[in-house]
């Protein structure tokens, strides 16, 4: 099975209309439109984006930056991993996931971090696989309702 990585181009409209099919399987809270809006936004700041194709259509995807924090140094931030439902347990988010922590280390990352949702269970399995450890909680306020 093939697990070619390839970069996404986020300047392309179309490339990134395509890769919106697969995000909103991870993210159905944005439209295309905020999607796009969005990862223009983020690549700005250093996000990126690789997918895996296969047969012409995108079946896996990741979104990562790399950053600075005085917690743990530089690292690569997976924002985003995904794999197409119904192309689970085929092997894509496994090689994302290498990819991702073989592309930090050749960034001069010290680790990778990311933050996943409490009911991914699969992804859970996934990331401790792959050596992740659960370090930490992540805490949110949402600020829009703040006076």
């Amino acid at each position: 099975m093939d697990h070619s990585i390839q970069p996404l181009d986020t300047e392309d409209p179309q490339a990134l209309e395509t890769a919106y099919e697969i995000f909103a399987v991870l993210r159905p809270h944005l439209s295309k439109t905020q999607f796009m809006d969005q990862v223009r936004a983020q690549t700005a700041e250093g996000y990126r984006i690789v997918v895996i194709e296969q047969d012409a259509e995108i079946v896996a995807a990741a979104g990562y930056r790399v950053a600075t924090f005085l917690a743990w140094g530089r690292v690569l931030y997976i924002d985003d991993l995904i794999a197409h439902p119904q192309r689970k347990r085929s092997g894509f988010g496994g090689a994302l996931l290498d990819w991702l922590l073989d592309e930090g280390k050749r960034l001069g990352c010290t680790a990778a971090h990311l933050d996943t949702g409490y009911q991914r269970h699969d992804a859970h399995r996934l990331y401790l696989n792959k050596g992740f450890v659960l370090s930490s909680h992540h805490m949110s306020a949402d600020l829009s309702s703040r006076d």
